[in-house]
């Protein structure tokens, strides 16, 4: 005889709350080294800043929200039982998400083409200031890329469990838990954004 172990619901979101702080920890010290250049820097940084593009900055950002939204729908979708929803959402989610690292990709190549990349030349005979928003803006995009890497991972493999049936509307902290983590990748671009993009 075989019976179902029930998740220890409010474990899983503990866990899961004090996972994220030490991500916000994380973050939030990357955003206080930025400050810190920037007060020290801040013709650099407005350089820098002016050499972004705005209407890429912007799309990705309402790629992410949009994503967002597909996410906090599938949470819902999944509690009304609706499975094959829950799994067109989730696809969205993961589906916005690559766009955004499309976009990111070809911002990047952009400043890879004219030289501009850590330890590159160009960047060496840079002012200080100007090169330490790039190395920032380097540093922080790209570990954001990487945690939205890492959050398409999380969601595919929690379609496969909603496909699977282990997900359900009875059993779905899995699903909210991928939620949470994908806003706190949401909520870290939407600080990033006016920092890099806007401080000119």
């Amino acid at each position: 005889m075989t019976h179902e172990v029930q998740p220890d619901y409010i474990g899983a979101k503990m866990g899961m709350w004090l996972f994220l702080f030490t991500e916000i920890l994380l973050f939030g010290g990357l955003f206080v080294l930025f400050a810190v250049h920037l007060s020290r820097y801040p013709a650099g940084f407005h350089a820098g800043s002016a050499t972004l593009s705005v209407p890429f900055g912007s799309a990705n950002t309402v790629v992410l929200i949009t994503s967002s939204l597909t996410m906090a729908l599938a949470v819902t979708a999944v509690q009304r039982g609706e499975r094959r929803r829950t799994l067109a959402l989730l696809g969205a989610t993961v589906g916005l998400a690559g766009v955004f690292l499309i976009n990111k990709f070809f911002e990047w190549s952009a400043k890879f083409q004219h030289g501009i990349y850590p330890g590159s030349e160009h960047m060496l005979e840079m002012e200080k200031g100007q090169a330490a928003f790039y190395a920032m803006y380097y540093a922080m995009t790209g570990l954001h890329g990487l945690h939205v890497v890492i959050g398409m991972c999380v969601i595919a493999w929690v379609m496969g469990l909603v496909a699977a049936g282990r997900v359900h509307r009875d059993r779905f902290v899995t699903l909210e838990n991928a939620g949470l983590y994908w806003h706190l990748v949401d909520l870290v671009w939407i600080y990033l954004f006016p920092l890099f993009y806007l401080v000119t």
